[in-house]
C-alpha cells in the first residue's frame, strides 16, 4: 500500500493532515464510523469546524459510491468517476493487460487507494475509517498516525482468516493501535479478547480505555432503540471527544450529541420502513451475534408497535384499526445466505432469537440474491440452489409455519406484500445477508439508489 500510495504522490504527511479515526472490531464498525462523523458534524455546525468529514466504509448496498462519503453522503458519480480515472492513470493499471505481471492493487486495496485520494483532494479536515475484515494486515492499516483508534464488539467472525481464537481474532483487530494515539473500545464479552487488546496496547505503548454505555446518552431518540446501537454510539462518542481534544477544541455538548444521533442515517442496519399498512425490517446480518442482534430487535419493535399506537376516542375508524392491530400482524422473515458462513446455523440462530424474544413467525420465504428476473448485471445469477435446502433446514426447525421460495428478491418481497394485503397489512423481517438487504432495498427505495448526484464539495 505504501508503494502505491508514493505511486500517487502521497507521503505519509498527507494522510496524518486528514486526521484520522481509525475503527476495528468484528460488529458495529459501520454503525459506530457513522455515528462519530454525524456527531462531528452536527458539532461543526455550530462551531465551523469541522467542515468538511470524510467517511470510508465497507461494503457497499446499493451504490459503490456508499463506501467514499463527504458529511454522510456518497460523493458524487462525476467526483468518483474523475478520482478514480486519475488512480488508474498513476498506477498505470487501466486494463488487465496492463495489471497481468504487475504488482497491481486488488479491489479493495484499490478502493481504500481511492479514499485516500478523495480525501486528500477535498480537503477534508477529519476522516474516519472502517477496515474491511482485519486490521493488522488490513489494506487501511497503512495510516500510521491515526489521531485515534477504536475496536467495536469482537466474536468469532472471518474465522479462516483472522482465527482460529477470540484472542487470535482480537491481535488482528488490535494492528490498528499505533504508539501515540489513543485507543478506544467498547466493553469485550470476552475477558480473553479483553485481555489481548490490554497485552497489544501495552506492546505498542498506546493508552487504552474502555467505554462503557454512555449514562448521558440522548433517550426516546429511534436510532438508539436497539441496545447495540448504545454501545457503538458511546463509542463513537469517546472517539469524536478525542479527535476534538487533539485539535485543541472544545468538547462535544449535549446538543451536538443529540443533534447527531438525530441525523444519523445507516442503511440496511436496524433500518425500519413503513410502506403503507406494511413493514418492513431490514438488518444485513450475517453472523451469529449479530443475527441474534436484528431479530431481538424486531421483536422488541413490534411489541412497541402495539403499545404505543395513539388512539383519538371520538374517532371510531382510528378506533378500528387501534383494536385491529393489537392482534399481531402477520410476521414473517425473508432469509438469504450464501459464503463459507454456516448459514443453517444463522437459520437456526435467528428462530430461537425470534422465539425467544415472543415472535411467532407466519411465514418465511427463502430467496436468491438475484435482485429481479429480467436483470443480467446482478453480482449473483447463479444462486439458485441454495434455498431448498434452507427448506430442508427450516422443517426440522418448525414445520408447522408456511414458508415459500422464490427466485429473486423482487418476488420475495412481493409475496411478502401478498400475504400482508390478505388482512390489514404485515410485519416482514429481512436479514441474512448485506447483498440480500441491498437488493431489497434497490426495490423498496428506488429513488435513493443513485443518490448524491451533486457533489457534497
Amino acid at each position: 500500500m505504501k508503494g502505491w500510495l508514493r505511486q500517487l504522490g502521497y507521503s505519509d504527511r498527507e494522510l496524518d493532515n486528514l486526521n484520522i479515526i481509525h475503527v476495528a472490531g468484528t460488529k458495529g464498525k459501520g454503525s459506530t464510523c457513522a455515528f462519530a462523523a454525524s456527531i462531528l458534524q452536527a458539532y461543526g455546525q455550530r462551531t465551523g469546524f469541522p467542515q468538511k468529514i470524510g467517511l470510508y466504509t465497507s461494503p457497499h448496498l446499493k451504490c459503490i459510491r456508499e463506501r467514499i462519503q463527504i458529511n454522510s453522503t456518497p460523493i458524487s458519480e462525476e467526483l468518483f468517476a474523475k478520482y478514480f480515472h486519475e488512480v488508474l492513470d498513476r498506477l498505470a493499471v487501466h486494463t488487465f493487460e496492463e495489471r497481468n505481471g504487475k504488482d497491481a492493487p486488488r479491489y479493495l486495496q484499490l478502493l481504500a487507494l481511492l479514499s485516500f485520494h478523495v480525501f486528500i483532494r477535498e480537503r477534508v479536515d477529519g476522516a474516519i475509517y472502517e477496515t474491511h475484515s482485519g486490521g493488522e494486515c488490513d489494506a487501511t492499516n497503512v495510516i500510521q498516525h491515526p489521531i485515534v483508534t477504536g475496536i467495536t464488539t469482537l466474536g468469532m467472525d472471518h474465522v479462516e482468516l483472522l482465527g482460529p481464537s477470540i484472542s487470535d481474532i482480537a491481535w488482528h483487530k488490535a494492528g490498528i493501535f499505533k504508539p501515540g494515539s489513543p485507543a478506544f473500545s467498547v466493553l469485550q464479552d470476552s475477558s480473553a479478547a479483553t485481555a489481548m487488546l490490554r497485552q497489544r496496547a501495552n506492546e505498542k505503548a498506546v493508552s487504552l480505555k474502555f467505554v462503557p454505555i454512555d449514562a448521558t446518552l440522548p433517550t426516546g431518540l429511534p436510532a438508539l432503540q436497539p441496545q447495540v446501537q448504545k454501545i457503538n454510539s458511546s463509542l463513537a462518542i469517546a472517539l469524536a471527544n478525542s479527535f476534538l481534544e487533539t485539535r485543541k477544541e472544545s468538547s462535544l455538548t449535549s446538543s451536538d450529541i443529540r443533534q447527531g444521533i438525530e441525523q444519523f442515517s445507516w442503511q440496511g442496519r436496524f433500518q425500519h420502513i413503513v410502506e403503507g399498512p406494511n413493514h418492513w425490517f431490514l438488518d444485513g446480518a450475517h453472523n451469529l451475534l449479530s443475527m441474534e442482534k436484528a431479530a431481538h430487535w424486531f421483536s422488541q419493535t413490534i411489541i412497541d408497535m402495539q403499545t404505543c399506537v395513539k388512539v383519538t376516542p371520538l374517532d371510531t375508524a382510528s378506533q378500528l384499526i387501534f383494536y385491529s392491530h393489537t392482534g399481531p400482524l402477520p410476521r414473517i422473515l425473508i432469509f438469504s445466505h450464501i459464503s463459507r458462513r454456516d448459514g443453517s446455523a444463522l437459520l437456526k440462530g435467528v428462530a430461537t432469537a425470534l422465539r425467544e424474544g415472543g415472535t411467532h413467525l407466519d411465514h418465511v420465504i427463502f430467496s436468491t440474491y438475484k435482485v429481479r428476473q429480467n436483470t443480467t448485471n446482478d453480482r449473483f445469477d447463479s444462486t439458485e440452489n441454495f434455498p431448498q435446502d434452507y427448506v430442508k433446514v427450516w422443517k426440522a426447525i418448525n414445520p408447522q409455519v408456511e414458508f415459500s421460495v422464490t427466485w429473486t428478491i423482487e418476488e420475495a418481497l412481493e409475496r411478502a406484500r401478498e400475504i400482508g394485503h390478505r388482512g390489514l397489512g404485515m410485519q416482514t423481517l429481512v436479514t441474512g445477508s448485506l447483498y440480500l438487504v441491498g437488493g431489497a432495498l434497490t426495490i423498496l427505495e428506488p429513488t435513493t439508489s443513485t443518490a448524491a448526484s451533486k457533489s457534497p464539495a
